[in-house]
């Protein structure tokens, strides 16, 4: 290994203070090479890489793990390098255990998801105000939840689906007319949330332990209803999640209303990466608003 060191491994080997001993590759993401590295000085780490990412894409989402991170109330892993430069981005390293790991509770993650929601940001978006996400969604600081998702969310994706042919432009002018509409339709003086920004099933994990993680975010300041919305879009979390997280942080008044208004964004997002069904759905949750 010593003669074929790539780049990043030598870059990564610096910055963590020790020497790779065995590097082997591991599914996590649908973007980045993910790989499991082992550390001569007995650590072992998840390392995520990427041989062309966008400008900052690494540290971006290192920053956005450490803000997770900072309440405490959720577990993130603990980021413990990243280079933009070689591109690599260096994790602590989590003993799944799968959904059914010992004393795994649905109720504990939905009152912890409440407190970091609940933690809370002067503005909707980012303070750094760095784009997340493959398709490098702006995160400009907003005073509203309204102004936010419709200027850095529902309008640029909308123009992203008209570029690219993926929706018609009955689908684009429907979205954007909910884009100018949406503080008719409730809780839009809800302040910031602390918002994981991708929270499908995939990006939390049980540790052997029980404990859940979330990964992979793409962070920023949002609707609190918005991470609830996208947990149901796919599946994956028992109803205990919800009704922990409701009675430690009750909902405002029609957010059941809202569920498909805040699906929106991912289902557009989807229809442009993969098309097929999603279309059909994005054309279906915008009719609930027109």
């Amino acid at each position: 290994m010593s003669n074929n060191r790539s780049t990043w491994q030598e870059d990564a080997e610096r910055e963590l203070g020790a020497a790779f001993s065995s590097l082997r590759a591991v599914a996590g993401g649908d973007f980045a090479e993910s790989h499991c590295g082992q550390l001569d000085d007995g650590r072992t780490v998840f390392i995520k890489t990427h041989t062309r990412p966008p400008a900052h894409f690494f540290s971006t989402e290192a920053a956005g793990l450490a803000w997770l991170r900072a309440p405490g109330h959720v577990r993130v892993p603990e980021v413990l390098g990243v280079s933009d430069e070689t591109h690599w981005l260096a994790l602590e390293w989590i003993n799944v255990g799968g959904r059914r790991a010992a004393g795994a509770d649905e109720a504990d993650f939905g009152r912890a998801l409440a407190a970091l929601h609940q933690s809370g940001a002067e503005h909707f978006g980012r303070e750094d105000r760095r784009t997340t996400g493959s398709l490098a969604l702006p995160n400009e600081m907003h005073e509203t939840w309204a102004t936010f998702y419709a200027d850095c969310r529902l309008r640029p994706l909308a123009k992203l689906a008209a570029d690219k042919h993926v929706l018609g432009a009955r689908e684009v002018k429907a979205i954007e007319a909910i884009a100018d509409r949406l503080p008719e339709f409730g809780a839009a003086d809800e302040p910031p949330a602390r918002l994981h920004g991708d929270l499908w099933a995939g990006n939390r994990v049980i540790d052997t332990a029980g404990h859940s993680w979330i990964l992979d975010p793409a962070a920023h300041a949002g609707h609190r209803e918005f991470d609830l919305a996208m947990m149901r879009l796919f599946g994956g979390y028992e109803d205990d999640v919800f009704s922990a997280y409701n009675e430690a942080s009750p909902l405002g008044d029609g957010w059941r209303q809202r569920v498909s208004l805040h699906q929106l964004a991912p289902l557009i997002v989807h229809a442009i990466k993969f098309g097929g069904g999603y279309v059909a759905s994005v054309a279906q949750a915008v009719q609930v608003y027109v």
